[in-house]
């Protein structure tokens, strides 16, 4: 059965469910076609030890997606025969993670006979940012337990300007605070506990600055931060102080040649790595010196979430680019510079 087709402007393309699952997170977000968030649930995967196991997160996805959709239809207020469009994370992301919500999707939009639209995560990132935070054109600073990247539109896509060799920030983090064995918890992730420890340190210790050209590699600052936690010369909060600056420093110095090389008036700060206030504080600082604007998502939107595949979602939709059900397949490696993004320079 074809799906229904909806006209740009049609009024009966009213809302959009957009279902993120790239990672440790499943959530279901619900928005109007005029940008109004009207649900953004999230389930969080938490691993007892170690990192996060790709099907073991499939399989808390897949157990939670009930839920999740349940609460989603409650806290927005409108039925299932109310949404229009389905949209889901089709890539980057864990194999698994992203089957699990793709087969949602799936179920959904030909239940409902709806248009199915594919969305690049990454762009989603930038996405929510911009409807959000209010930014229009910014150079972008994505960081997260995925990905670190620094992006910018030009000519009819958002282009890479430097990302990391390796491992992402929030990979970095996470590596190490498990080796310090701290306990993350629900709303006090690895990295919140590094900053708490960061903010009583006043030691910078020597650590590996690693910048090439545009690009980051953060592995090896990682295995040196963890020789020195095993050393035990340094007091903790001293260790976690000077991962900080030195990391944050190398993303600092990359956005700012971003930013003097395009001249644009936006620094946009985006992914779960973004609710560092320390971060916030250096990227601001920068933006201050080459007069432009910083823009910083909220937490609720800079983690992964549903509202941000859902808004993404409905501008690929108004400019056509719906998916087949038989063709959505998921995309483990697809990098935003890959993806148009006709919407943007209207």
């Amino acid at each position: 059965m074809e799906a229904r087709k909806l006209d740009k402007g049609d009024s009966k393309a009213t809302y959009c469910l957009g279902i993120e699952s790239t990672a440790d997170d499943f959530s279901v977000g619900i928005l109007s076609f005029d940008g109004k968030i009207l649900a953004n649930v999230i389930s969080a995967f938490m691993p007892a030890e170690g990192g996060i196991h790709p099907r073991e997160a499939a399989r808390h996805h897949s157990e939670v997606a009930g839920k999740v959709l349940k609460e989603a239809f409650q806290r927005a207020g409108v039925k299932p025969s109310d949404i229009s469009v389905i949209s889901f994370s089709q890539g980057p992301g864990l194999g698994p993670c992203l089957r699990t919500g793709a087969t949602a999707a799936r179920a959904l939009a030909s239940f409902l006979n709806v248009p199915l639209v594919g969305v690049n995560h990454c762009i989603a990132h930038i996405e929510i940012g911009r409807l959000v935070a209010k930014a229009k054109d910014p150079v972008t600073l994505y960081v997260s337990g995925g990905n670190t990247m620094v992006s910018g539109y030009e000519a009819e896509r958002y282009r890479v300007f430097g990302e990391t060799l390796d491992i992402a920030i929030g990979n970095c983090l996470d590596v190490f605070a498990r080796e310090a064995d701290f306990r993350q918890s629900e709303g006090r992730p690895f990295g919140a506990i590094v900053e708490e420890l960061a903010k009583k340190g006043k030691n910078l210790l020597p650590l590996p600055y690693t910048v090439k050209g545009m690009d980051l590699s953060f592995s090896g600052l990682l295995t040196a931060i963890i020789n020195m936690l095993h050393e035990k010369k340094h007091p903790l909060e001293d260790i976690c102080y000077s991962l900080q600056e030195v990391a944050f420093s190398m993303l600092t110095e990359v956005t700012e040649r971003a930013l003097a090389h395009t001249e644009k008036t936006e620094v946009l700060l985006t992914g779960g790595v973004a609710a560092n206030k320390r971060l916030q504080f250096m990227l601001n600082v920068i933006a201050e010196e080459h007069n432009a604007r910083f823009c910083v998502v909220p937490k609720e939107y800079a983690l992964d979430n549903g509202a941000m595949i859902a808004w993404t979602g409905i501008l690929a939709y108004e400019h056509k680019m719906s998916v087949p059900i038989e063709k959505s397949f998921v995309r483990v490696k697809w990098r935003l510079d890959e993806v148009p993004v006709p919407w943007v320079e209207e």
